[in-house]
């Protein structure tokens, strides 16, 4: 591929750029939650039948597969995904394109994912003389909800008829400026399990405790017991994470509940371990509960399963950034105990999965995901939508 291609995907990425700009404002000031993305959904077919690219709609809810035969369509099938959800945070950003819905925000910046999957359908509509076989534009709902927007859509039979030969996805990545980009090949995100704990014991008089099975107190061994799940249970070249973030001991000062809620999170790279854990977690809970005359119900919700990229796919595709964007705009990242629904497509297809930048090189859009302050620089659209072109080209 000559460096004519790159100059023309760049020029088209500077092309499309105020239009993908207006379309990520819009999406923006509009966020809906997960499954809910109906006007969403809309605005995206809308944008494809404009720029003449096929689509199906109605998948898993709101889902939309977008279709772009180039010559020698039967030949390789590249997916790209996008999803579309947003958070349910109220948005503390004070911009002209803030949100409009109250209490829903897209701060994991899946309104950039969907705007650079419409940029880059856009550039290879534009350009399909010059490539061969088909790519898919995959515009998912609900990552942010379990069972997750593309286990549905796999479930939907999305790929019944014509397995892909690779998939990609990108997401915003607030530690690297807009520009740069990261890859990791292999082992990269952590399965993600909820973990329910209701502590049952009998509950009264503060100040006659002899009376009562006090919950409370059950819980708290309860946590501090399952914090050696890791420390003692794990191998040491597992990563795993146990977290307890919510507490719910709904009594007074002098008054003992009944009852005792406790809900975490369970992560891991290493899905033997992760079914062990979960017996553990269960045994654990119960037994400490029974060692205060107490009981304990547990119940565990299975997450996401651990993301892998595959090791060729994504040397391939980090060489290819290379050449697009310059070495030293490509860096190496290392492993996330946060977790990612697009584990899923990873699980029976090759994938990469990598970061796009999105701060300013003056220190602006710092802010993490899932922040009420999160925004991004809007020059990574440019980054986002172009790259993800090239790969498609180049595979």
């Amino acid at each position: 591929m000559s460096h004519n291609t790159q100059h023309t995907i760049q020029q088209l990425a500077e092309k499309f750029y105020p239009e993908i700009k207006t379309f990520r404002e819009e999406m923006h000031a509009n966020p809906e939650l997960s499954f809910h993305e109906f006007e969403t959904a809309k605005r995206i077919c809308s944008a494809l039948e404009a720029a003449g690219i096929t689509y199906k709609n109605g998948i898993a809810g709101t889902g939309i597969v977008a279709e772009i035969k180039g010559k020698n369509s039967e030949k390789k099938l590249i997916a790209l995904r996008g999803d579309m959800d947003a958070l349910p945070i109220q948005e503390l950003n004070d911009v002209p394109y803030k949100s409009k819905n109250d209490g829903v925000m897209h701060a994991c910046g899946h309104d950039v994912h969907t705007s650079c999957l419409l940029g880059a359908l856009k550039i290879l509509n534009e350009i399909k003389e010059e490539w061969e076989g088909t790519v898919w534009g995959i515009f998912q709902p609900g990552e942010e909800l379990l069972p997750g927007g593309a286990k549905l859509m796999l479930d939907a039979g999305i790929f019944k008829e014509r397995k892909p030969d690779a998939i990609f996805a990108q997401h915003v990545y607030p530690d690297l400026t807009a520009g740069q980009v990261g890859f990791r090949p292999g082992a990269y995100m952590a399965s993600t399990d909820e973990i329910y704990l209701t502590v049952k014991g009998k509950g009264g008089h503060g100040a006659l405790p002899h009376l009562n099975i006090d919950p409370v107190l059950a819980a708290a061994h309860i946590i501090v017991a399952l914090q050696q799940l890791v420390s003692r249970n794990a191998k040491p070249n597992i990563p795993s994470v146990l977290s307890f973030g919510k507490v719910i001991a709904n009594g007074a000062t002098n008054v003992i509940p009944n009852e005792v809620k406790l809900e975490g999170t369970f992560r891991t790279m290493n899905a033997e371990w992760r079914k062990k854990a979960h017996e553990l977690i269960t045994q654990i809970a119960q037994q400490t509960a029974a060692a205060s005359g107490a009981t304990c119900e547990v119940k565990i919700m299975h997450g996401y399963p651990a993301l892998s990229n595959d090791e060729k796919l994504t040397e391939k595709a980090i060489e290819n950034a290379q050449s697009f964007l310059g070495n030293e705009n490509v860096n190496a990242l290392d492993i996330r105990m946060t977790a990612e629904d697009f584990a899923w497509f990873a699980e029976q297809y090759p994938v990469c999965f990598y970061r796009l930048g999105t701060a300013s090189p003056d220190g602006h859009f710092k802010a993490g995901v899932h922040n009420a302050h999160f925004d991004i620089d809007p020059n990574a659209l440019k980054v986002g939508m172009g790259l993800m072109a090239y790969e498609v080209m180049k595979f």
